[in-house]
């Protein structure tokens, strides 16, 4: 089990550790709904070291990219990041991930932590145009500050204007003392705030700075599970649940990443399929009856006939109603469609809703 930067400092602050992405990591400080609040109305940090950065250089990198993602990376300028897929040769995702343009000939992919082998030795296996690959993942560390006090909280960190930072942009420069840090706005809470990029040798005094400089406006640690019901809440997708290398971004509602200007991996199956239609679809749904869904619940029609299954599911917190997310058949899929959610005995009444669930 390999640890963060930030491990032995999670653990004397009483976090509860658990393994995940072969990482030890803080699950929950105080308690999940606790911190989910504290994200929503003020501000709190998450240590997300565990998420992989490759970088990729050269004057062929962009043409790398465009290969073997289905966003269109030739639209970003520098300082901009944007969020994209790997598709693999079956029709399903190898990996969700984030491309930032770090200068001319200069790109940061930013990687699930849990496929970080599995994704450099695929994005390798396509590299014939000389690019240089290095994989940083296990020298840099990762911050999300979230929550709608973040910028204030942290502006006395650094002179890059945070509040100038637009959603998937991001600077390069001084903060908490450390220079060349990447900040960015790519969160993945839907409370604001950012992410700060830096060396694991240089981000336990960063934490320690970012907790003096927000501890004024009530700033936390938090969890996991607070950020996964965060994101849930948002209706994004987490890789292993919603998407994985059998689900196809068309299936999963993800077409809006999926450009078909240009030529990449299964890139002609997948425009088939768009245009034929798909027989399943990701869907949002709320339950109307009391209950919690759960990853792997079956999902029936009134007479009980399976018709999907849940890949995410909670009690959200910022609405106090179970919500999830799941495949249905396409048919169920229309907002307002009434499903069930089938809870160890009971069929559990649920509608179909247009995501996020969470409008601030």
């Amino acid at each position: 089990m390999k640890n963060t930067a930030l491990s032995h400092i999670h653990e004397s602050l009483g976090a509860k550790m658990v393994p995940f992405a072969g990482y030890n990591m803080p699950v929950q400080y105080e308690g999940v709904n606790a911190e989910h609040e504290t994200v929503r109305n003020g501000v709190g940090v998450f240590d997300v070291s565990h998420m992989g950065e490759f970088l990729l250089t050269g004057e062929n990198a962009l043409a790398l990219i465009q290969k073997v993602t289905s966003n269109d990376a030739s639209v970003l300028e520098i300082g901009r990041a944007q969020y994209s897929c790997l598709p693999n040769n079956d029709g399903g995702i190898v990996d969700d991930l984030i491309v930032y343009r770090m200068k001319e000939d200069q790109y940061l992919l930013v990687v699930n932590a849990s496929n970080i082998d599995k994704d450099w030795n695929w994005i390798s296996s396509h590299n014939d145009l000389g690019v240089d690959m290095r994989n940083l993942s296990d020298d840099y560390s990762l911050l999300a500050i979230q929550g709608p006090k973040a910028v204030e909280a942290m502006q006395s960190l650094t002179n890059v204007d945070l509040a100038a930072i637009k959603y998937y942009h991001f600077e390069v420069g001084p903060f908490a003392g450390i220079d060349n840090v990447i900040i960015s706005a790519t969160g993945y809470t839907g409370s604001g705030g950012f992410e700060i990029y830096c060396k694991n040798s240089e981000v336990e005094q960063v934490w320690h700075k970012v907790f003096e400089a927000g501890a004024a406006f009530g700033i936390k640690p938090i969890g996991l599970a607070a950020r996964d019901t965060l994101r849930l809440e948002m209706g994004f997708c987490l890789y292993g649940n919603d998407i994985n290398d059998t689900t196809s971004p068309i299936e999963a509602g993800l077409g809006w990443i999926t450009k078909f200007t240009k030529d990449f991996t299964n890139s002609e199956n997948l425009k088939k399929q768009k245009e034929a239609g798909v027989t399943r679809k990701l869907i949002g749904f709320e339950l109307i009856e009391r209950g919690i869904p759960r990853h792997d619940y079956e999902i029936v029609d009134a007479n009980g006939n399976n018709i999907g299954i849940v890949t995410s599911g909670t009690m959200a917190p910022s609405l106090g109603k179970g919500i999830g997310m799941g495949y249905v058949a396409t048919e169920f899929a229309g907002v307002d469609s009434e499903i069930f959610i089938q809870i160890r005995n009971n069929k559990v009444k649920a509608k179909v809703v247009k995501m996020p669930f969470y409008k601030k």
